[in-house]
């Protein structure tokens, strides 16, 4: 017998039920990253995620002969819906086992939790805030996650949600880039030369972690700013710009970060993390008591760089902005020897970035795509 449970986020019991599914569902898989149990867990406390001090959320288990077989969750963003003006429901930590049945009965409790909100459409995956990966993959199996920044699926996740009746809303696709393949014209390297020389636009960078905290809050504006025209922005609240921040600076090498400033203002940046896939699928949620032995490890070892944030707010953009990025980009790169790049979810929207990108040698590899249904 099938039956679906609310999650009581009160319950640790429960809550470490939700969490441990994926475990059984992907056990021993090469290209799937497991999560921090801790972060993981924390996306579930209603008391301590930012995103639950302005929208709602539940989650869900399916339960079949005792045995827990699918999950996932129904959000409601209200900062989102407020400055689109629609009245979307979000699911998220969708997974379950190749079965129909257990796909429809999961989403059944996601349009009633829907429906009682009075939203009319559901679109997802899209998580809690800009660091959850967004969509089902779609293309790419072949290949490892990239960290917990992205979302790794079977292939059939895709057809169990089509077969609801969802479609494409939009793509999010990863582009793969080998050292020796960045084909930067010097041409753009002496333009960011002068600009620099000008002193209109300059670029920062930091030797530790206090440094970065000490910019921190005007890196997390200029993020809030530069993303404003793409297809899932909101204006995030302070505290989830320092949710956001405090993630980052966790895994974040800070000669790896770079800034563009004008004045004193940030207008651009570039958000490079050392890839520590392989340490955290050894540490298997958990990095007490030698996990964070290993990721400190694995982020001097690794010869992969993920770009997960690189950008420039919109009137900066022609004003050689665009050129001090790619043109660190490169150096970053090549200062610190990196043979591979992951320039992580670009979404298809946002079609300057996607053509730089292609230009610069990158080759799209994986694609993520959100699915959206009218209820």
């Amino acid at each position: 017998m099938l039956t679906v449970e609310k999650v009581d986020t009160q319950a640790k019991s429960q809550v470490d039920r939700f969490v441990r599914l994926p475990f059984r569902l992907y056990k021993d898989h090469p290209q799937w990253v497991p999560p921090l149990l801790v972060d993981a867990k924390l996306n579930l406390n209603k008391q301590k995620h930012p995103f639950f001090e302005h929208s709602d959320g539940d989650f869900f288990i399916a339960v079949r002969n005792g045995e827990d077989v699918g999950r996932i969750a129904a959000l409601e963003n209200h900062s989102f819906n407020r400055y689109h003006g629609v009245r979307v429901a979000q699911f998220y930590y969708f997974d379950c086992e190749d079965d129909q049945e257990i796909a429809n009965a999961l989403f059944e409790q996601v349009f009633e939790w829907a429906k009682s909100r009075d939203l009319n459409r559901v679109v997802g995956p899209k998580g809690l805030g800009p660091l959850d990966g967004y969509g089902l993959l779609v293309e790419g199996y072949e290949h490892r996650q990239m960290m917990t920044m992205m979302n790794y699926n079977y292939p059939y996740y895709p057809r169990l949600v089509e077969k609801l009746g969802f479609e494409k809303e939009v793509d999010f696709v990863s582009c793969y880039l080998h050292a020796d393949e960045f084909h930067l014209d010097e041409r753009i390297h002496r333009i960011a030369r002068r600009i620099q020389e000008r002193g209109t636009l300059r670029v920062k960078k930091f030797k530790n972690k206090r440094d970065l905290r000490a910019w921190a809050g005007r890196i997390g504006k200029a993020y809030n700013d530069t993303f404003v025209n793409n297809w899932e922005y909101y204006p995030l609240s302070e505290r989830e710009v320092k949710f956001v921040l405090d993630n980052i600076l966790f895994v974040a090498d800070p000669r790896l970060i770079k800034i563009i400033t004008h004045e004193d203002d940030v207008v651009g940046f570039l958000l490079g993390f050392p890839d520590v896939s392989a340490a955290l699928q050894r540490a298997r949620g958990r990095l007490l008591p030698f996990g964070i032995f290993d990721l400190l490890l694995e982020m001097r070892r690794t010869n992969w760089i993920a770009a997960n944030g690189a950008g420039v707010l919109p009137e900066f953009q022609g004003r050689g902005g665009n050129a001090l990025l790619y043109s660190e980009m490169e150096n970053t790169l090549r200062d610190y020897n990196f043979e591979h790049a992951d320039l992580t979810q670009v979404a298809e929207s946002a079609v300057q970035m996607r053509r730089d990108l292609e230009n610069l040698g990158g080759k799209p590899y994986k694609n993520h795509r959100v699915y959206a249904r009218d209820i």
